[in-house]
C-alpha cells in the first residue's frame, strides 16, 4: 500500500505580487512523523515553451513515497510569447528556490528541512538549474544563487539534459525553429548560453551531481550529456553518470518506476 502523502498546490513564490500561476508551485510530502525531511524539487521540460507542474504529479507522489522526503514542482513562465527570453525562465526557478529555503510552511507548518535540498532538472530544467549554479562566461551574473541556497543544496541530478545548444543543433537542426530562437533568440552562436562553457561556483564543491540519460531518448542525443560529464569531471570533485539502465524515450522515463528508483536511492544516499 503507498503511504499517504500531504498534497499543498499553487502556492505562489512570489507571494508580493499578483498570483500568477506560472510563478507557483505544488508540494506532496508524507504527514509529519517528528523530524522534516529534506525537499527534492523537480524542474520539468518542456523546451521552454510547454508543460505544467501538475503533468508531474505522478511523478512527484512516487518520488515523495520511495524516499520519504517532500517533493516540490514549480512551474515558470515560458516562450509562448515574445516578452519571455532567456534567461527569465531560469531566473523564476531561481526565486522559488530562494523561496523554498526561507518559507514557513503551508499553515506556518514546516513539512520540510529548507537546509537540505535535493535539485532536480529535466531535459531544459537541467539547462535552468546548470545557469544557476555555474558561473556565466559573460560579466552580467543575474542568475547568482545566494550563499544560503549553495549551502542548503546537496545534489543536482540531470536527466536528459540540454547543455550545449550549437552542439544540439549540429544534431537537431530544426530545433532552432521550433524552439531554440523563440526561447534564446536568432544568434550565429549559442556558446555564452551553452552550460558546458561555465566553470562552477566557487563556493559549491560540496555539492554531488548526477548526469542520467536513456539509451532510448531521440528527442535529446547522448552526446549532450556526455559533454556535459566530460565538462564536470575536470571541474567538479563529485560527478556520477548512468547512461546504460535506463531505456525509454526522452519524457516517458519519468512516467516508468525505474528512473524514481534510479535517482530515488541516489537521493537518499546523498541527502539523507
Amino acid at each position: 500500500m503507498e503511504p499517504q502523502l500531504d498534497e499543498y498546490t499553487d502556492i505562489s513564490y512570489i507571494p508580493s505580487e499578483p498570483f500568477n500561476n506560472f510563478q507557483s508551485f505544488d508540494i506532496y510530502c508524507r504527514p509529519s512523523d517528528g523530524d522534516a525531511p529534506p525537499l527534492v524539487c523537480f524542474i520539468h521540460g518542456g523546451a521552454w515553451r510547454s508543460e505544467d507542474k501538475l503533468d508531474h504529479a505522478g511523478l512527484a507522489r512516487r518520488l515523495a513515497s520511495f524516499t520519504g522526503y517532500a517533493v516540490a514542482i514549480p512551474n515558470y513562465r515560458l516562450s509562448t510569447t515574445k516578452d519571455i527570453r532567456h534567461p527569465d525562465h531560469a531566473k523564476d526557478i531561481l526565486r522559488f528556490l530562494e523561496f523554498v529555503i526561507t518559507w514557513g510552511g503551508p499553515c506556518s507548518t514546516s513539512v520540510y528541512n529548507p537546509n537540505r535540498l535535493c535539485l532536480m532538472g529535466h531535459s531544459c530544467g537541467a539547462h535552468m538549474l546548470s545557469s544557476i549554479f555555474l558561473e556565466p562566461t559573460q560579466p552580467d551574473d543575474t542568475l547568482r544563487p545566494s550563499a544560503e541556497l549553495l549551502k542548503s543544496t546537496n545534489a543536482i541530478i540531470m536527466s536528459e539534459g540540454i547543455y550545449d545548444i550549437d552542439l544540439l543543433l549540429s544534431s537537431f537542426p530544426t530545433y532552432r525553429d521550433w524552439f531554440i530562437e523563440a526561447s534564446f533568440g536568432r544568434r550565429s552562436t549559442y556558446r555564452d548560453v551553452s552550460v558546458t562553457k561555465m566553470i562552477p561556483r566557487a563556493e559549491h564543491h560540496h555539492l554531488h551531481w548526477l548526469i542520467v540519460h536513456s539509451k532510448g531518448d531521440t528527442l535529446v542525443d547522448e552526446a549532450q550529456s556526455e559533454a556535459m560529464y566530460q565538462h564536470l569531471l575536470r571541474n567538479v570533485p563529485h560527478i556520477t553518470k548512468n547512461f546504460g539502465e535506463l531505456m525509454e524515450e526522452h519524457d516517458d522515463i519519468l512516467k516508468g518506476v525505474e528512473f524514481v528508483k534510479l535517482v530515488g536511492q541516489y537521493i537518499i544516499d546523498k541527502c539523507s
